[in-house]
């Protein structure tokens, strides 16, 4: 965050030299006081304005900043007003404290969103039915266009924002391991070890520490591009206890379809279609909820999705639109691949 903040007493070149250095991102600085309060808003743009205009390199900042600068309250802070800054093209956004106190700085330029939920990606299973890609290669690691299956999904998160990432592992789990020992696009991925296979969801209890009040539980073979911001948002708004992503999956009979009462023809159902929606594997579940998930028990998602539906807890359906893939056959897998190829 540092990066972006400038004094106000420091010169047009000191600003040039600061912007200089974040060449590669938003060409933008916060200015400062001695308080460390923002006062005011920076761009190459200005100094260039003000240059033609008659300013010198050694004048202050604070004779050509914009005091008039858009920002968002720490205390008032959340994503579907994020959202709506992002809709009015604002994409570089200060949190400030009561004090006006930089706290964070969310540069909707680099990422989509800034969502504040901690992700556990389940990367324990065998992928049996992918044997023998999978005999010395967990699945997650298998090469999905330009990367493996499990970066897809790691990634699209980061692009979310998403800081606090967690993976737990079983299966060769020694290699995904290896695989985020460094940091990936500058977050570090947290890997822990079940001792046994504990389904779905049941070893999430192994993730030692969850920081948000909202938590995203998935699972790590899926090639996916949902809208994990909608879905957020969508969490949100509907106070929910758990969210279920879905897909909708469609039946159609090629015959007509009798409609009985015993022996007896009521009517006749001409081809007929039937639309439901399949569990898509990637959930939103407030935090608080997880203690309904035993220690070290083989646990699945659905197990606790009937236990919260017991309790007339709100649980509710998220309509995944676009992009869907359970890699779990050699022909998901190839389907994968080619759809790699043309999506970003």
């Amino acid at each position: 965050m540092k990066r972006y903040l400038i004094n106000e007493t420091s010169t047009l070149k000191d600003a040039l030299i600061s912007l200089n250095a974040i060449s590669h991102d938003t060409m933008s600085l916060l200015v400062v006081n001695s308080s460390d309060q923002l006062v005011g808003t920076l761009t190459d743009g200005d100094i260039r304005r003000g240059l033609i205009g008659g300013a010198q390199l050694t004048d202050e900042v604070s004779a050509i900043m914009h005091r008039d600068f858009k920002y968002i309250k720490q205390s008032e802070f959340d994503i579907a007003r994020l959202k709506s800054f992002r809709d009015r093209k604002i994409l570089f956004i200060p949190v400030l404290d009561e004090e006006k106190h930089v706290v964070e700085v969310i540069n909707l330029q680099k990422y989509k969103s800034h969502l504040p939920i901690d992700a556990v990606l389940m990367a324990g299973g065998k992928g049996e039915r992918l044997r023998p890609l999978t005999e010395k290669v967990p699945k997650p690691l298998l090469p999905v266009g330009d990367k493996c299956i499990i970066d897809h999904n790691i990634d699209r998160l980061i692009s979310y924002g998403v800081e606090n990432l967690n993976v737990t592992v079983n299966y060769l789990g020694e290699q995904i391991e290896e695989h985020f020992a460094e940091p990936r696009n500058g977050v570090q991925v947290r890997c822990y070890r079940e001792p046994k296979f504990l389904g779905t969801i049941g070893s999430i209890k192994f993730v030692e520490n969850i920081y948000n009040d909202t938590v995203l539980v998935m699972n790590s073979d899926l090639f996916t591009n949902i809208d994990y911001e909608d879905f957020f948002i969508h969490f949100q708004e509907h106070e929910a206890d758990m969210s279920v992503a879905a897909v909708s999956y469609n039946v159609s009979i090629p015959y007509g379809i009798l409609d009985l009462e015993g022996r007896n023809i009521k009517g006749l159902l001409e081809k007929p279609k039937f639309d439901y929606y399949a569990n898509a594997g990637i959930y939103l579940i407030k935090k608080s909820v997880l203690s309904e998930i035993p220690d070290n028990t083989f646990f699945n998602a659905t197990d606790l999705i009937e236990k919260l539906i017991a309790q007339k807890r709100k649980v509710i359906r998220y309509p995944l639109n676009g992009t869907w893939i359970d890699i779990g056959q050699p022909a998901d897998l190839k389907k994968a691949c080619d759809l790699a190829r043309h999506l970003k």
